[in-house]
């Protein structure tokens, strides 16, 4: 006999999430939606008996430069790590993203990359699909330093074909080394996607358009973009900057 549930707990007896009960709710009333508006269904069930759960918004952390170059000195002494986190911080692209990142991506007399691709461990196996919309198909323009430091990358892997993936590794790894940088730096650890939300408001700051901002981060939608408004802060106003942020910088 299978094993009874209160309903909102699982097989183990323990309870679900509020954000995962919240989107059972959603999907079972999107369901029921399409039934009434094709199949003459006379109401909606699911918003009758009201919704469950909620979602919890997860607080949006930032980094402000100084932090940042705190944390990318600590992680020097590993190539890989320094070039992804750097592509991460000055772009504002995704970790999936990153991690589909080839040679033939970099148009370094434009400077210019080109995001149409995301990575993804899936089974035990690479696999490189499309980018999370079709927003997220989009050329972002980079800094002089930065074209400069992924040249000297690019130069460091021994015969790299246009194709091959400049960071071989998983999102565990990035984890792994965002753990040790910060806490070999001295700052505060921040989920990866926030260096996104760090991206984004400091684009605001220096009072760039946010349709263009929607656009470089990939965005479907501008109230997407807009979410981040609220963590904006003024400290973060340099780093559009175009010069390299450290001197004498060598790895």
């Amino acid at each position: 006999m299978a094993k009874q549930t209160d309903g909102r707990k699982n097989v183990n007896g323990e309870k679900y999430s509020a954000t995962y009960l919240k989107t059972i709710h959603s999907q079972l009333s999107a369901i029921f939606n399409h039934a009434v508006r094709f199949y003459h269904l006379p109401y909606n069930p699911a918003q009758r008996a009201g919704t469950i759960g909620n979602e919890e918004h997860k607080e949006m952390l930032f980094w402000t430069k100084e932090e940042y170059i705190k944390f990318s000195d600590a992680i020097m002494d590993k190539p890989l790590s320094l070039y992804a986190f750097e592509l991460l911080y000055w772009c504002g692209i995704r970790v999936g993203e990153l991690l589909a990142l080839t040679p033939a991506d970099f148009d370094f007399e434009k400077k210019a990359l080109t995001i149409n691709k995301s990575y993804q461990r899936l089974k035990g196996r690479d696999v490189i699909t499309s980018p999370k919309t079709l927003k997220s198909n989009r050329t972002i323009k980079m800094p002089q330093f930065l074209c400069d430091e992924i040249k000297e990358y690019i130069s460091m892997l021994y015969e790299i074909k246009d194709n091959e993936r400049l960071f071989p590794v998983t999102k565990s790894y990035l984890h792994h080394e965002m753990d040790r940088g910060a806490k070999a730096a001295g700052v505060k650890r921040i989920r990866i996607h926030d260096i996104r939300h760090t991206f984004a408001t400091a684009l605001l700051e220096a009072d760039v358009d946010i349709r263009y901002i929607q656009e470089m981060l990939g965005h479907s939608s501008i109230t997407i973009t807009e979410i981040y408004t609220h963590v904006a802060t003024a400290k973060q106003r340099d780093i559009l900057a175009t010069k390299h942020p450290r001197k004498n910088f060598k790895i």
